[in-house]
């Protein structure tokens, strides 16, 4: 990758963070509403339940959450569209989108396609936080979660993806995807609670530290 700038490092303002992790939510806001949804549907709000609570932990540790959605098709849609349709009334997902609402402070990446780094921005953000590692959370582990681990592996981030926090469109696809992810890009898929967050937060104290550091020598030139 590109050195980045001294005199840019945050993207004038758009990536303030630092991290050497960053957790990706994709496509969870999403109405459900394409066939063969049924699987997706029963499994909605228990997988909301627990992306939510890794989001809660990750936000503890200082890692941030970047929200990688599909676009609807609809190449001049917003997120606030995205979660306008994916919110309303009679929506299969809907329930599952109002766990995992995005906040202020989180990132917002529309895709085109399934995975999260094609046509995005997303390279550039990671590269602006510092990020070596990603946690990644979502639908659907066959497809856009799948693509989008392999895109990461490829360029050399190391791979969380939590079994608990992912789902497939049915058991068989499900399992098959995380033995893939898991033998083919060296992802760890334990459960989101056996993730060591903890030592993560230290780390990520190091690196405030450090950046704070090398700020300071940059502004003394």
């Amino acid at each position: 990758m590109a050195a980045i700038p001294s005199d840019n490092q945050d993207l004038h303002g758009n990536a303030p963070d630092r991290a050497r992790v960053a957790l990706l939510i994709i496509d969870m806001i999403n109405a459900l509403d394409f066939p063969g949804n049924e699987e997706l549907v029963r499994q909605s709000v228990s997988l909301g339940r627990n992306v939510a609570a890794l989001k809660r932990r990750c936000c503890e540790a200082g890692i941030p959450a970047i929200y990688i959605n599909d676009n609807q098709g609809k190449w001049r849609s917003d997120f606030a569209a995205v979660i306008r349709h994916c919110d309303r009334l009679g929506a299969p997902g809907r329930e599952m989108v109002q766990q995992v609402l995005p906040n202020a402070d989180d990132y917002l990446v529309l895709k085109p396609k399934h995975s999260a780094f094609y046509a995005t921005p997303l390279d550039t953000l990671l590269q602006y936080i510092g990020v070596e590692t990603l946690i990644l959370a979502g639908i659907s582990s066959n497809s856009c979660i799948l693509l989008t681990a392999s895109d990461a592996y490829v360029r050399d981030y190391k791979l969380f993806i939590p079994s608990d926090c992912v789902a497939g469109l049915n058991a068989e696809q499900h399992s098959k995807s995380l033995e893939l992810m898991k033998s083919n890009f060296a992802a760890k898929t334990d459960e989101s609670t056996k993730l060591d967050l903890r030592g993560w937060q230290e780390s990520q104290k190091r690196i405030a530290f450090t950046t704070d550091q090398a700020a300071e020598e940059v502004r003394s030139k």
